[in-house]
């Protein structure tokens, strides 16, 4: 049993649709009956709630009684021939059809609405000043022209012929297992000596260099290669030979060619 469910509709045409939509119906196809039975019971509930029935559905409701009036009954000649006539729906097809073209359009005009409120447009301003001035041109003669051209052609060929030729070498950056070799190699030759922390810096205009130095020296202290001493905040740092400074495994990791040479001479 079909269930009439209220809602507010913009005109005779929108609740057609909708329950031409709801039914899955093809609107070439309608099934007049049943569509002119859903729309009276809608008609009926809208009258027993007491809501107002604006004229223009009615008349829809007299134009869909009459067309399955038309489709039940058999139109015979005064022969008793059948006559086969125009399908009684097209007219009502096409209106349907002209209403879903204009509700799109609406629809597409709403969003258009709706995008452009919130474009903001800049208002026109007076350039009046840069209009009215005369434009400005070289005093310059087809042979200084060319001259110039010349000048600025043979320009870019040197700055490209030095480019083609020579490349801009960059130092590579050591990493910590470079230096802390290095500085293994630099507190071994002075197992008795102290070192201060900027002489074990290579550039010390690089704060790379710096950087680096210092976690390795961290790293080194850690494991016990070298030791570190500050006596005072911001005071130099001192760097001696630690216990572990002629461990193996030390030499095997950061001065493998010393190391090879020790174990030769073994």
């Amino acid at each position: 049993m079909y269930k009439v469910k209220l809602a507010s509709f913009e005109g005779p045409f929108d609740l057609l649709v909708f329950l031409i939509e709801s039914a899955e119906m093809s609107i070439y196809d309608i099934r007049i009956s049943e569509i002119t039975s859903q729309y009276l019971d809608y008609i009926r509930a809208m009258e027993e709630q007491n809501i107002d029935v604006a004229q223009e559905f009615m008349v829809l409701a007299a134009s869909l009684i009459e067309i399955k009036s038309r489709m039940i009954l058999p139109r015979i000649t005064e022969d008793g021939e059948t006559v086969i006539d125009e399908d009684p729906r097209t007219e009502l097809v096409q209106k349907i059809l002209e209403y879903k073209h204009f509700k799109a359009l609406s629809e597409e005009f709403r969003i258009r609405e709706e995008r452009m409120s919130h474009v903001y447009a800049k208002p026109q301003e007076d350039i009046s000043e840069y209009l009215n001035n005369p434009d400005e041109y070289l005093s310059l003669d087809i042979n200084s022209f060319a001259q110039a051209f010349r000048l600025f052609i043979q320009r870019k060929q040197r700055i490209e012929a030095v480019r083609k030729h020579y490349t801009r070498v960059e130092r590579e950056r050591s990493t910590m297992e470079h230096r802390i070799g290095s500085i293994l190699k630099a507190v071994r030759g002075r197992l008795d000596g102290v070192f201060n922390f900027r002489d074990l810096v290579e550039d010390k205009k690089d704060k790379y260099d710096i950087i680096v130095t210092f976690s390795s020296l961290l790293e080194m202290a850690k494991e016990r290669v070298v030791n570190v001493e500050q006596k005072h905040n911001y005071g130099n740092i001192e760097v001696s030979a630690g216990e572990n400074v002629e461990k193996d495994d030390i030499l095997r990791r950061y001065s493998p060619e010393e190391y090879t040479e020790e174990t030769a001479d073994e």
